[in-house]
């Protein structure tokens, strides 16, 4: 236990009177019905993000509820306060600009409140990272309590889940193979629950990382978000967090060097987002770790896929907790992970996996690591003349047929282009032609959507072609699949060479050698270059005038330069 004060006695309101700030701040809790016995207490904070803008934390409230239970239980006070929330379909332009203001808002408020520990709610796709980030940069005792993950529902006599189910059935639509009835029926069956989308996507990515990590109780990963164990582990979570009051297992400390190399391992394990190489690249970021894409090259050849969940397999997130989870999966690449990493409980890693626990695990859901999916990890940067910095490609969610192979560029230069041409029947595409989408990278005005998982043009899709290479330096759904080259680094909007491509150029993509090569010789890219039009205006007032002026590239994590540590 440290010495400083606790509870509402620390960090007191300056007014240049220690005594009288402290005679005013239980004056005012005492408005709240406080009895003099609670604010005696120490004060377990809890940064709540429950939104009518954010389907995911929908069952926020019974949450909540269950956290409180739990630090009553223990001992302390618990104060939940708002923060921002970030509903990943529901913000314009994309989630990714408002994660770093998401997470100055979790750092500044855990710093500037009375509180000793507090507890990260959060579980949309890029809540969980913001929180990390902002708990890591605050360096106050916390612990994650993770929304968790819908339960599928049924169309036709079969399972459906958001969001991978989402796409197939809208590229089936798309192709004239799904009615505008059906696909209405469809939308209104593929998230019936409260929780994160169904399958390995980011969410869900997010919480098996924060779990590889030590920052959330162990086996929580993955319980769905309707189930009553949820309940359990928020009650359980805040117990946690009044046993974390001084001590020195700060989010700072855990996530190290060796625990988030270890978070590697398990996101190429999973076959998990390629959103969680940024996300992970940003909170090591603010522990002064760098993540390398050639080490996560490295890390990936040695590291199985051994989980069959949708969009690289074919199950569920409810299958996977119902198959033992993280816990089954980390004991199946025990050798491969450092095991002296502290955890949030206080307990290494080791200690976890050592523990007490269910032996069942059933193997259609998590292979043996002598039988794997696929033998290589789900993801691998690429680097190139187009891509300097690296690109990432899921190849477990590829077509292996595409994964050596040249072909002629379709390019479009931005997202409007893209939507006012890929439909076009009169579009000049044939299937071994490469796609190409610049100007939607961190530092485009459209600040990196999700728009990676480029359509197949309508004139090929109606052909029956399911997947091309597509080029770009934005996101993907995790939920998305296909042969998708993406964080194409530099981006085109900072004078990146993917901005320098022509419909017509030839690129040669390499999952063997790692490469992706745009074949057009380096006199003509330089003459491209000094051609170029000056970049658009940047904005001149609010977030989007910081966002222009700080956000660093996918190597960096698209985090803001001021938030790193110096």
């Amino acid at each position: 236990m440290t010495d400083r004060a606790t509870g509402f006695q620390h960090g007191l309101t300056n007014y240049g009177d220690k005594d009288f700030s402290l005679y005013l701040r239980r004056s005012f809790a005492s408005s709240m019905g406080y009895s003099r016995a609670m604010l005696a207490k120490p004060v377990i904070g809890i940064a709540y993000t429950g939104s009518g803008f954010n389907n995911c934390h929908r069952h926020f409230p019974e949450l909540l509820d269950a956290v409180k239970r739990g630090v009553l239980a223990a001992g302390a006070l618990p104060v939940e306060f708002p923060t921002i929330s970030l509903g990943e379909v529901f913000l314009n332009p994309t989630s990714l600009k408002f994660r770093n203001l998401m997470s100055i808002d979790t750092e500044e408020m855990i710093r500037a409140q009375p509180m000793d520990a507090v507890v990260l709610m959060g579980g949309c796709d890029k809540t969980v990272p913001a929180q990390l980030m902002g708990a890591v940069s605050a360096g106050l005792p916390a612990i994650m309590l993770v929304a968790g993950p819908m339960m599928t529902s049924r169309h036709n006599g079969e399972r459906l889940g958001a969001c991978t189910d989402c796409r197939r059935f809208w590229a089936q639509y798309r192709a004239g193979k799904v009615s505008d009835e059906e696909i209405s029926v469809v939308e209104g069956r593929l998230a019936t629950t409260a929780g994160t989308c169904a399958v390995m996507g980011t969410a869900s990515t997010m919480a098996c990382i924060s779990e590889a990590l030590g920052m959330i109780l162990p086996g929580t990963a993955a319980i769905p978000a309707v189930h009553a164990d949820r309940l359990r582990a928020a009650e359980a979570t805040g117990a946690a967090a009044v046993k974390l009051i001084g001590s020195k297992f700060t989010p700072d400390k855990i996530v190290n060097k060796k625990s988030v190399e270890n978070a590697l391992r398990i996101l190429l394990a999973l076959g998990g987002s390629t959103n969680a190489v940024i996300h992970l690249t940003a909170i090591a970021g603010r522990a002064g770790i760098n993540v390398s894409l050639e080490h996560l090259n490295e890390l990936s050849e040695t590291t199985p896929v051994l989980v069959n969940l949708k969009p690289v397999g074919n199950g569920y997130m409810e299958d996977f907790f119902a198959a033992g989870g993280m816990g089954a999966l980390m004991r199946e690449l025990e050798d491969l992970l450092h095991l002296d990493c502290m955890t949030v409980t206080g307990e290494t890693l080791g200690e976890r996996l050592a523990a007490k626990h269910d032996p069942f695990v059933d193997r259609t859901i998590i292979a043996e690591r002598t039988k794997p999916l696929e033998p290589k990890g789900g993801l691998i940067a690429v680097f190139g003349n187009l891509a300097p910095k690296g690109a990432i490609l899921k190849r477990s969610a590829a077509d292996a047929k595409l994964f050596e192979n040249e072909g002629r560029a379709v390019v479009f230069s931005s997202l409007a282009d893209l939507a006012a041409r890929i439909d076009d029947p009169n579009l000049d595409v044939e299937p071994n032609d490469v796609l190409v989408l610049q100007n939607a990278g961190p530092n485009s005005v459209d600040a990196m959507p999700e728009a990676g998982y480029l359509p197949i043009p309508k004139k090929l899709a109606t052909k029956g072609v399911k997947d091309m290479i597509r080029v770009s330096d934005a996101r993907m759904s995790g939920t998305a699949f296909g042969t998708i080259v993406l964080h194409v680094t530099p981006d085109a909007a900072s004078g990146g060479p993917l901005g320098l491509v022509r419909t017509g150029d030839r690129i040669k993509l390499s999952v063997k050698e790692k490469r992706i090569e745009l074949l057009v010789d380096a006199a003509e890219l330089k003459k491209r270059a000094a051609a170029a039009k000056p970049p658009a205006e940047k904005p001149t007032r609010g977030y989007a005038k910081l966002y222009a002026q700080e956000i660093l590239g996918a190597d960096q994590g698209c985090d803001f330069a001021f938030l790193k540590p110096h």
